[in-house]
């Protein structure tokens, strides 16, 4: 359940966080005449997102008659979904600190184009979060022992709600998050939902019969991790650790895990600064001390 939670938070607050950013660019230019457009846009796009994960789940249980059909499904799906955590996550550690001045520089054309332009632009910004939601939700639940049932849905409606409310706090000026960070960390925990997920992939693979060793256990601790205990059902919930994992099945786990989170929390090289010449003592002056970077501050309607 947290690990469904966690993608509708994360997920769901890169959405809003997008929205608030150009509601605030309008309602600042004097534009909230444009503010229907944007809506319209989301609402779309919310509804589209929707209906992919709709066809998803109805694919799964209707349309694929066999279960070696619906297990090569699965597997797919877990896949596309590992890579697209994966591009996700590197993509918002990278564009974090410069997507708020992108789409307004985005907005500005668009709101010089016309309505459509606007709308298409709030839609396409909300959409990619969308898709990518659904396809994720999908192979997490799946590779949980719940599956996309109500539960699932519920934990998922929880975390785009909470990052409603936190987008709508930003939005207000009412908190103020250090977003690298957040992003850092739930970046990280996500990272190891994606292993779990693509570990979920490996042995839809095995049992459809596409990869072999269904039956070559790594190793059997049943004993010690109780798959029917707490914290078995909240390991295998969250990222898939199992007691009796087939040999395909770590090898791809430690293969993915290890790799991405070194290069996920290693810091980017700073790019070396050309030597200045030397300048003039000037006499002191008092200069206002600018905002972090990484702190998110959606501008307030009210200033």
């Amino acid at each position: 359940m947290f690990a469904t939670y966690l993608i509708g938070l994360r997920e769901g607050l890169e959405a809003t966080l997008v929205v608030s950013i150009l509601v605030a660019f309008l309602v600042k230019s004097q534009r909230r005449d444009r503010l229907p457009q944007v809506w319209a846009g989301v609402g779309l796009a919310v509804a589209l997102s929707v209906g992919f994960g709709s066809l998803i789940q109805y694919t799964s249980t209707s349309l694929l008659r066999t279960s070696e059909s619906r297990e090569l499904f699965e597997a797919v799906t877990s896949v596309a979904a590992v890579v697209f955590v994966t591009w996700m996550i590197f993509w918002m550690r990278r564009a974090a600190r410069t997507i708020a001045g992108e789409l307004r520089g985005k907005l500005t054309d668009a709101l010089a184009v016309g309505s459509l332009a606007v709308a298409g632009m709030a839609f396409l910004a909300v959409i990619r979060e969308g898709l990518e939601t659904a396809l994720i939700f999908y192979a997490a639940a799946e590779s949980a022992a719940g599956g996309t049932g109500p539960g699932s849905l519920l934990a998922l409606a929880g975390g785009i709600a909470t990052a409603v409310v936190i987008g709508f706090l930003l939005y207000r000026s009412a908190v103020r998050i250090n977003l690298s960070r957040f992003f850092t960390w739930t970046g990280a925990l996500l990272i190891l939902v994606a292993a779990g997920i693509l570990k979920y992939g490996v042995h839809d693979f095995q049992e459809a019969g596409v990869l072999p060793g269904l039956n070559d256990l790594a190793f059997d601790i049943s004993t010690t991790l109780d798959p029917g205990s707490w914290y078995g059902a909240l390991l295998a919930g969250m990222f898939n650790v199992t007691a009796a994992p087939t040999v395909l099945e770590l090898v791809a786990w430690v293969a993915y895990a290890v790799p991405v989170l070194v290069l996920f929390l290693r810091k980017p090289a700073q790019p070396a600064r050309p030597m200045q010449p030397a300048q003039p003592a000037q006499p002191d002056t008092a200069v206002p001390a600018a905002a972090p970077a990484d702190v998110a501050a959606v501008p307030s309607p009210r200033s």
